[in-house]
């Protein structure tokens, strides 16, 4: 599975390590990513979701049903 968020959309970025002596070499930042298990209660089911700390915050502010039919309009699922 890709490191990439299903209800925020985020993954992994490229950038460059710098050194002291101002040298360049690639490296990732990678997402926050948790696995993590949610009750569905309107579909009476238990869901796993690769999600980050940010979709996180998402699904606490907005509801897992709202987040989950978001993020499937968006592509993201």
């Amino acid at each position: 599975m890709s490191r990439v968020c299903q209800i925020t959309g985020k993954k992994a970025v490229v950038g460059n390590n710098v050194s002291h002596s101002n040298r360049k070499t690639k490296r990732r930042f990678n997402v926050n990513l948790f696995e993590k298990k949610f009750y569905w209660v309107e579909q009476a089911t238990w869901v796993s979701l690769n999600i980050s700390a940010n979709g996180l915050r998402t699904i606490n502010k907005i509801g897992l049903d709202a987040a989950i039919k978001k993020a499937a309009v968006k592509g993201y699922l």
